[in-house]
This record gives C-alpha cells, sequence and structure tokens, in this order.
C-alpha cells in the first residue's frame, strides 16, 4: 500500500508547535515566555481575544501578564488583576483545573468583571483554559470570538493543551527556582554575625548587633530582646531595633507579666520557640490572645534565651501583620538566641563572682556559730536573719520530722512582726510528695504556689498565712527523713541556681542540729526504754516475767481508743487472791480520781465481785457503788462505769480485772464491749503465757546449771578420788612408819574429799548455793592451767599468763568459780588451733561500766548476788587464742538467742550450751563472762571476776 503523504499545511503546523515547544522548554524569561506563547496562538487560530493571567496562590487572584484585543481597545485591560470570588467562572478552572466554555460570555452570570469587559469587546463564544502542572496551576488563558458558540476543533485543543501544559511546566520549574534563591540560609548571616561580635567589647554592643543583623535577615517590622525579671517575674524590653523617639517606638508595652501569659511562659521554660502566625499558633487561643495584645503585633516568632537550664529572656520577631514562618527563620533565631545565652554568663560573672563570696562568708559563719553556740535556738535564729537578708525574702521555717506520730512540728519560725506565723505541727505531705522531698538531691522550688501542684497538702494552710513562693530542702539528703528547711516569701519569684545551692548547702549544716536534736530525743527514749528493761530484770527474781509494762501501755491505749477519762487495772496473786491493790492506771480529768494506796478486799467489795461473777462487760452506774468501793474510787465525776475480769478465758482463774469511767450519760455500745472483751482477753492470754514461759525458762536455767555443775564437780571428785587410791595402791602394805604416814594423809584427803561431795549433795540436792570463800586469784589461775595440761600437750599448745593478778583475793563461791574458768579454759584449748598460743591477761581492776545482764533468763538471778556485786572489785582475766569459735555461736553468746524458743540455737549444744550456762552462773555469782571476736580468728573471753585486796 502506498505511503501516504502529509499535507503541507499539517506539516507547518507541526513545525511551527515543535520550534515553539523548544522555546518554552528551554526559556528561562517569563515575558519571552508570554510573548512565544501569544505569538503562536495569533499565527495558528484566529481569536478576537487572548488573555494570559497567572495565579496568586495568597490573594487567591488572577493578574494579567499579555494579551490581543480587538482593535480599538485599551490595552491597560490586558495588566488588569482580577479577584476570584466563590462560584466564579474562573475560580471553577483554577480549582478544577479543566477547561470552561462559554457561548456568550456577555451572557454568564459568573464572569464577574469579564462580563462587562465582553459586553465592551463584544466577545461572545469564549474558552477558558487553566494553566496546570502536576494539580498546581499557575494562571488561566482566555481565548476569545465575536461569534456565539465558539469552540476550538479537537486537533485544536491537543495543540492548545500541549503549549499550555508546556508553559506551565516552565512556569513550575520558575517558582521552584525562585524559591530556591529566595530560601534564608541561617547559616551565613550567623557566622557574619559571630565574627563582628568579636570586636564588640561591651555586652549591650552585642545586644545591639545581634538585634541589627536579625532584624536585617528576616525584615520584621520589630526585632525586641526580652530580658526575664525573677523578682516581679516579668519580661522587660531590654533591647529593640526601634528608636525612643520614632513613631511607634512605644506602641507595644515595655514588660510582659508571666500571670498574664502563663502558658507562654512555660513554653519558654520548656525550651521551645513559640511561633504566632497566619492562623497558626504553638500555644494555646487565650493565651495566644493576652500575649499579641500585649506586644501590639499579629505575627511572633519568640525563641528562648536558657542558659544551664535558667531562664534569661527570649528574642522576640514581631510582625504588623500576619506571617508564615519557615523553618530556616526558625532555627536562625534559635541560633541567635543560644548565642545570647552563651554570652550573658559574662556580664554577670563579676556578680557571680561576689554573691560567691557572700555565700561563702554565709556559710562560714553559719559554721562558726554552729560549733560554738550551745543554744541550738538562738543558732536557728542568727540563721534566720542571715539566709533572710541574702535571698531577700520574708520567711525562714525549719521543720522537724516526728517520726512516732508522723507529722513536722515548726522548731524554728523566722517572719516580720506584721505577717502571721504557720500553725504547728505540719501533717506529712502526699507519697509523690514525700518521694520527691526525700530523694531530691538539691532543693525543691516553687514559683508561685497557686500555680503550682506541687505539695497541695500544704498549699492551703501555707496560702491562708500569704505565702505564694518557697524553697524547701531536706536537711539530710541521702538519709532517712529528719527535718525540711523551708525559706518563703509572700510574693511569687523565682529562683535561680545559686539560690537553690545556697538553700541546699545551708540545710546541709542546718542537719547537723536537727539530727544532733534526733539522736538526744532517742537518747531519752533509749534511757528510759533502759530504765525500764533493768527495773523489769530486777523485778522478775522468783515470780516470772512482769508484765507492768504491757499493762501499762495497754491501759493508756484503752483510755485514747474508748475515750475515758479514767482507765485502771486491780491486780492480785493466785496465792492471795482476796487482797488486791491498782497496779495501772490513766487518768485525764481532775474529776475522776481514784486511791492507789492501800489494799481492796476483793471478797467484800461488791464492785468486785458482781465484775467477777459475771462473764461479759459489767456495766453499773456510779449511784450504784457502795461505800466499801468509793474507798478506792473516789472521783466526783464518775457517772458510768464497765468493768471485765481480767482472765484468759472462762475457764481460767482471774488476776484481775479492768474498770473504765466516764461521765454521767455514757452508753457503752455493744462493738465497744466487744472490742474491750478481745483486748482484755488477749492482754490475759499474753500475760499467763508470758509468766508460764518464764516459769519453765526458770527452771531450766537452773537446771541446767546444777546439773552442770554437779557434772564438773563429780568429774574433779572422781579424778581426786583416783590419784588418790593410786598414790594408796603405789605404796602397797605399809612396813615402815612414813609408809604408815603417807597412808594415814592419803585417806585424810579421799575423806575431805568425800566430805566435800556429801556437803554439796546436801545442800545443793535441786537448786545451787552461793557459798562465800576467799582465795588468791594468782591459785585460780595456776590450779585451771595444770587441768588442762592433756589438750595442751595433745595440740602441742603453748600457755602464756600476761600481767600479774597482783595482791587479790578471790571472794565469793570460789568452787564454782574455778570450775567456769576451767569449762573456759578448756573450751579455748579444745576449739585453739594446732599449735597455737593462748594467752591468759590480767588486765587488773577493770574500770569499764558493767554490761546489762543478756536473756530472758538473767533477770532471775538472786539480788544479795546483785548487791554483792555493788561492794566488790571485778578484775579483768581475759583469755584470748585463735579458735575455731564459729561466728555465729559468739554473736548469739553476746545479743541472745531467739526469741522463738523453736528456732534452732548453737546454745542448745555444746560447747555453746556451757558457754552459756556459764555466763548465767557466773553472773549469779557476782561476776561476767562476755565473748567477743578480734581480728585474725582469734577470740578473747573475758572474765570479770569479784575480788578483794589481800590482807597480806
Amino acid at each position: 500500500m502506498p505511503q501516504q503523504s502529509i499535507p503541507k499545511q499539517s506539516e507547518k503546523q507541526l513545525v511551527n508547535l515543535g520550534r515553539t515547544l523548544q522555546t518554552l522548554r528551554e526559556e528561562e524569561n517569563l515575558d519571552v515566555l508570554i510573548d512565544t506563547t501569544l505569538n503562536y496562538i495569533e499565527e495558528e487560530f484566529e481569536y478576537d481575544l487572548i488573555w494570559i493571567g497567572l495565579y496568586d496562590r495568597r490573594e487567591h487572584r488572577l493578574f494579567g501578564k499579555g494579551g490581543t484585543l480587538p482593535s480599538g481597545s485599551d490595552r491597560l485591560i490586558l495588566k488588569q488583576t482580577f479577584t476570584l470570588s466563590p462560584g466564579d467562572l474562573f475560580e471553577q478552572v483554577v480549582i478544577q483545573q479543566k477547561p470552561a466554555g462559554v457561548p456568550d460570555l456577555r451572557e454568564e452570570r459568573r464572569a464577574g468583571e469579564w462580563r462587562k469587559l465582553a459586553e465592551k469587546l463584544n466577545i461572545q463564544g469564549t474558552i477558558v483554559f487553566p494553566l496546570r502542572y502536576r494539580a498546581l496551576c499557575f494562571g488561566v488563558v482566555i481565548l476569545g470570538s465575536a461569534l456565539w458558540g465558539t469552540s476550538p476543533r479537537s486537533d485544536e485543543k491537543a495543540r492548545l493543551s500541549m503549549i499550555f501544559g508546556e508553559l506551565a511546566a516552565t512556569l513550575n520549574e520558575m517558582e521552584a527556582n525562585w524559591r530556591r534563591q529566595l530560601a534564608k540560609r541561617p547559616d551565613k548571616p550567623l557566622l557574619e554575625l559571630l565574627d563582628q561580635l568579636r570586636s564588640l567589647p561591651d555586652f549591650r554592643q552585642r545586644l545591639d548587633m545581634v538585634v541589627a543583623k536579625t532584624h536585617d535577615f528576616l525584615s520584621p517590622d520589630r526585632t525586641n530582646i526580652y530580658w526575664f525579671e525573677r523578682e516581679r517575674r516579668y519580661f522587660w524590653r531590654r533591647t529593640t531595633n526601634l528608636q525612643k523617639t520614632a513613631a511607634g517606638a512605644n506602641k507595644a508595652a515595655s514588660g510582659i507579666t508571666v500571670q498574664e501569659v502563663i502558658g507562654f511562659y512555660k513554653a519558654l521554660v520548656a525550651d521551645q520557640v513559640v511561633s504566632v502566625g497566619e492562623a497558626r499558633s504553638s500555644l494555646k487561643a487565650d493565651t495566644t490572645s493576652r500575649l499579641m495584645q500585649q506586644i501590639k503585633a499579629r505575627s511572633l516568632l519568640a525563641a528562648p534565651i536558657i542558659y544551664q537550664n535558667e531562664l534569661l529572656g527570649f528574642l522576640a520577631i514581631e510582625g504588623n501583620d500576619p506571617r508564615i514562618w519557615e523553618e530556616a527563620e526558625r532555627s536562625y533565631v534559635r541560633g541567635v538566641a543560644q548565642l545570647i545565652a552563651l554570652m550573658a554568663p559574662l556580664e554577670a560573672m563579676e556578680a557571680a563572682v561576689e554573691r560567691t563570696k557572700q555565700d561563702q562568708a554565709l556559710t562560714a559563719e553559719l559554721v562558726r556559730s554552729i560549733s560554738s553556740e550551745e543554744d541550738w535556738r538562738q543558732t536557728l535564729d542568727h540563721c534566720a536573719h542571715l539566709v533572710c537578708d541574702r535571698l531577700g525574702v520574708e520567711r525562714f521555717l525549719v521543720l522537724l520530722y516526728d517520726r512516732d506520730k508522723n507529722y513536722f512540728d515548726i522548731v524554728c519560725q523566722s517572719q516580720p512582726a506584721n505577717r502571721r506565723p504557720v500553725p504547728s505541727p505540719l501533717a506529712v505531705p502526699d507519697p509523690q510528695d514525700w518521694e520527691q522531698l526525700e530523694t531530691s538531691r538539691s532543693a525543691i522550688p516553687i514559683e508561685n504556689w497557686e500555680e503550682d501542684e506541687q505539695f497541695m497538702a500544704w498549699q492551703p494552710l501555707f496560702t491562708q498565712v500569704g505565702i505564694k513562693s518557697v524553697l524547701l530542702c531536706n536537711t539530710g539528703i541521702g538519709h532517712e527523713m529528719e527535718g525540711v528547711l523551708m525559706v518563703a516569701h509572700d510574693v511569687a519569684r523565682t529562683w535561680d541556681s545559686t539560690e537553690l545551692e545556697l538553700v541546699r548547702v545551708v540545710a546541709q549544716q542546718l542537719g547537723l542540729i536537727l539530727h544532733q536534736w534526733q539522736l538526744n530525743s532517742r537518747q531519752q527514749q533509749q534511757e528510759k526504754l533502759q530504765s525500764l528493761i533493768q527495773w523489769g530484770q530486777t523485778a522478775i527474781g522468783s515470780s516470772g516475767h512482769n508484765s507492768e509494762t504491757l499493762e501499762e501501755e495497754a491501759i493508756r491505749q484503752i483510755a485514747q481508743v474508748f475515750k475515758v477519762p479514767l482507765a485502771l487495772k486491780i491486780s492480785w496473786s493466785l496465792e492471795s487472791p482476796h487482797v488486791a491493790q491498782i497496779t495501772s492506771a490513766q487518768v485525764t480529768s481532775s474529776e475522776f480520781s481514784i486511791q492507789t494506796k492501800g489494799k481492796i478486799d476483793t471478797a467484800h467489795d461488791p464492785l468486785l465481785r458482781a465484775v467477777l461473777a459475771n462473764p461479759e462487760v459489767y456495766q453499773v452506774s456510779a449511784d450504784a457503788l457502795s461505800p466499801i468501793t468509793h474507798q478506792w474510787l473516789t472521783g466526783s465525776g464518775i457517772g458510768e462505769i464497765a468493768a471485765i475480769a481480767f482472765r484468759a478465758n472462762e475457764q481460767a482463774t482471774p488476776t484481775g480485772i479492768l474498770v473504765l469511767a466516764d461521765v454521767s450519760g455514757r452508753l457503752w455500745s455493744e462493738r465497744y464491749l466487744t472490742a474491750l472483751e478481745i483486748m482484755v482477753h488477749q492482754l490475759a492470754w499474753s500475760e499467763r503465757m508470758m509468766e508460764l514461759q518464764t516459769y519453765f525458762e526458770v527452771q531450766q536455767d537452773r537446771a541446767q546449771k546444777l546439773n552442770w555443775y554437779k557434772q564438773r564437780r563429780s568429774e574433779l571428785t572422781y579424778r581426786k578420788l583416783s590419784t588418790e587410791l593410786k598414790k594408796l595402791g603405789s605404796l602397797g602394805t605399809p612396813k615402815d612408819a612414813l609408809t604408815l604416814t603417807r597412808y594415814q594423809q592419803g585417806l585424810r584427803s579421799i575423806n575431805a574429799t568425800l566430805g566435800n561431795l556429801g556437803q554439796m549433795l546436801k545442800d545443793e540436792q535441786w537448786e545451787l548455793q552461793s557459798y562465800q570463800i576467799a582465795m588468791p586469784l594468782v591459785s585460780l589461775i595456776k590450779r585451771a592451767i595444770e587441768r588442762v595440761n592433756v589438750p595442751v600437750k595433745k595440740r602441742e599448745l603453748f600457755i602464756r599468763v600476761q600481767g600479774q593478778p597482783g595482791a587479790f583475793n578471790l571472794i565469793g563461791d570460789v568452787m564454782k568459780i574455778e570450775l567456769i574458768f576451767h569449762e573456759i579454759l578448756g573450751i579455748t584449748c579444745k576449739m585453739a588451733k594446732i599449735k597455737e598460743q593462748v594467752n591468759i591477761w590480767c588486765n587488773g581492776i577493770s574500770q569499764t561500766k558493767l554490761p546489762p545482764a543478756q536473756g530472758r533468763i538473767a533477770k532471775h538471778l538472786r539480788q544479795d548476788s546483785t548487791s554483792q556485786l555493788k561492794a566488790v572489785l571485778l578484775f579483768d582475766v581475759s583469755i584470748v587464742c585463735a579458735t575455731v569459735l564459729e561466728p555465729e555461736l559468739i554473736a548469739e553468746l553476746q545479743e541472745g538467742r531467739s526469741p522463738d524458743l523453736l528456732t534452732p540455737s548453737l546454745l542448745d549444744k555444746p560447747p555453746g550450751l556451757y558457754l552459756l550456762i556459764c555466763q548465767s552462773l557466773m553472773q549469779s555469782l557476782g561476776g561476767y563472762v562476755n565473748i567477743y571476736s578480734l581480728e585474725n580468728e582469734q577470740v578473747m573471753f573475758q572474765l570479770l571476776l569479784p575480788v578483794e585486796p589481800s590482807n597480806d
């Protein structure tokens, strides 16, 4: 089939189209592009009106760039600007980016101003093409004809679409290049600014330079630097690019209070760049509105000036019109603000050095005051004066934490005379605030308590007395809570890092005083407990544990819980159940009184008899009491009485009654009575168990000591008899006077040994006795060494006596003391390492205080032994050697075994059992045995032996 030739007319159109497209693709001048497009349309098409308008996205309008008009028309129409309106024909083309045709532009109501122009130019058939590229509209092209309904053919539309598409693509590339050229590069002006700042000697001049360069780069209406005033909590304008005399220089406020723009302030503290632009803001609406009213602007870019986490101020770029802030502008402003922050310390350096000197002098004076002044309250008052003057605050408080009552007691409070003090005590804060206060390594600032949500448990009380800003610090950072230092101000203010550090240092120094207070309080409590324990040990001798302490505490607790002014306990012994007395009482009112002296006849007192006959709580009015009862229950205010028998259960024999008294009209509810019954039964059961336990422990202790003593005494007797019999056997039949004399001596020795054994069996059959005998102390040591000869030779030990026992006689039951000394020396030799040296130190008269009795059984030692112990001297003889004695055994001998008697203990079997018996027995004989663990696995057995000076 022959190839068809292209018509010359079509070939010319293609050539013209290609040349035009190439020009549009390569040209970079906007006017040339517009002219090329117009020339092509004029050559290829016959239109009476050709108009090209570019689209302004920000203003939403079309502005003319050129075209052709019918002859005789005004050429100014081609450069005219047309604003797009909702529903407008041209807005439809711009938004939908599709061509739109109109048969008669003169009759088109959506044509806006173009309708009037069409009438003037006699334009009817019209088509509007969009200049679009990738969903972006860059403008429109209007093609109009004087004929009605004129529309291009399909091939014409194709060529026009190609021309307009290439034009739009070129416009897109030109706009991109233009944007790249206009994009701000913050690095270059920042480097230039750094280079110029180096030559400026003054901080003020540097700020002026920063403002000037920033204003040149960003071109706003105003560029300001605001500085933060902590005392009054507001920002004041420190540097601006406007002259004071210039118009508009004073339109904006010279200061911004934090109270009015708290959201803006918090954003700056959080190191955030704040931007307010066209329909956008990084702040809440209400904060934005107040802020922009303050600075008299419609756009703002603010960067915080922060140095070492402390807000110094902010750099503000302000505009009178809305503005969209670019990321490069944000970066530049933030960089400049950080540069100002780095320069700021130079100005404050001398002031900081001076403040440091003042703080050092203040802390040094505090140290001297604490170390020299004995009156702690005077020291705290002096400290309050110094700190308040230094920080410019009005109040100084020291809070002491009371663990028992779980609240803070204000032990020092300083404020002006016209200020109300903070009432004491203070409840502990919420757990979260407590944890922060206890674990914080620095002072905790509260700038404005009305805005801050910290320590809300204290906020109402402190606000009531006028306090708004505080600084708190734990006085024992890293340790258990003891106290809190608080400096407070009656107006809101900020706290800088030096103030926080100063308060922290002062708090730690004052912590020494509070710690000493706590130690003294604990010491007093400890002394009371020690006195109570010593009293209990003395009282418990032969009748078991004394439960008076528990009883008194129980009476006090019952009086508080039941809210009665009188609570008492009447007790008697099982041996004398008809004779009772008041053993414990709690009286809180003068109208409720009792007679604690004298005895109470339980058999004839009607109240006691009624209570014992009633298994539950017995209730009676004071009017029904007999005169016998009024002899010991004498209060005039007594109206109602509730009493219950003190017994463990219904079958147990009662040992007393508990009596509660209150005013007339008091109703004892069932729940109170039930609680009273339960509590009394528990107390009675506890008392009964303690007495039973004490009884069995005492019996066990006595049996163990008696058994050990008889065993050791029997062993000693056996060895003596065996030795004497061997001597007699070696003599043979007496043949001369010398042999007969030796026989007689041996028989006398055997007879004396048997006599001593018989005396022991007679006098100490069931209970140990104490004999007062004197023996030289040196003899005790020598005889003990001789008896351990066998283990010494077996383990190749060497015994060495250090020091001299002097001219002292052992006084007391020397036989038992000798056995104890031998037992401990024997255990030392058996447990010693092979070839070790055993040192016996004779340290002389002990100058140390007597150690307290250890264990529950020690309280049942004979009182005559205690009185004897006070009348004689104690000689310190210590046995020291490296042994394999368990450390746990030594600890139990020092601290006593576990209160749970069922827990396995090393004191239940030898050698721990023997050492425990020696300790207990020696204490009953007027001495002490203490065991200590030394270095290098050495153990020291310290024996404090009762001695008296020798008469020799």
